[in-house]
């Protein structure tokens, strides 16, 4: 059974792999790099500062990098444990365009932006409506990314997904806990309730 799904997940890869396009390939380059997320990571961290008085700006700064040394240093348990090779080190006809370590499962990238994405856009859908939406659409394009440049499965980003989605959700639970703490608690700018 599980070589049955193994199976299936080489050929949806095969199948997404190779929709890729020279013309696009830019694109799927710059949002599966790290540091094409920066302005974005910039903008939010000002939404951030704007809402939230200094005690509590800090603290959700201390838990996004917890919540992304967690769901990184999952992910390498995982690889270490699972040591499932990435697409690119089997001999397919495949379109890998970013450098490929070895083991692929699971993909640290989209569980990092899914959490990310749950956690921030959680904490600041009440000033911004449509701000989880936005950034779930950013995960999810991530994810894909790990795809389309050849060094996931699409097993890796789907695991991916999950692992973030617990993790972002825990860390919502841990946030709110420290918001009720006596000695943490603070007050937003524009919210003072």
């Amino acid at each position: 059974m599980t070589e049955y799904f193994l199976e299936l997940d080489k050929q949806f890869f095969l199948y997404l792999n190779t929709l890729g396009n020279v013309h696009w390939d830019w694109f799927w380059l710059f949002i599966t790099n790290k540091w094409g997320a920066l302005p974005l990571y910039a903008l939010l961290l000002g939404f951030l500062y704007k809402k939230f008085q200094r005690k509590q700006f800090v603290i959700t700064l201390i838990l996004i990098a917890l919540l992304i040394t967690c769901t990184d240093q999952t992910a390498n348990i995982f690889k270490n444990y699972f040591e499932r090779l990435r697409p690119c080190n089997f001999p397919f006809d495949d379109r890998t365009l970013a450098n490929c370590g070895r083991y692929g499962f699971f993909s640290a990238h989209a569980a990092s932006a899914m959490a990310f994405a749950i956690f921030i856009g959680t904490i600041l859908k009440p000033f911004f409506k449509f701000i989880r939406p936005i950034l779930l659409i950013w995960a999810i394009l991530v994810g894909y990314s790990r795809i389309y440049v050849g060094v996931h499965f699409p097993g890796d980003v789907l695991v991916g997904f999950l692992i973030g989605c617990l993790y972002g959700n825990l860390f919502l639970i841990l946030k709110n806990y420290l918001n009720t703490a006596p000695f943490l608690k603070g007050k937003t700018k524009n919210n003072p309730l």
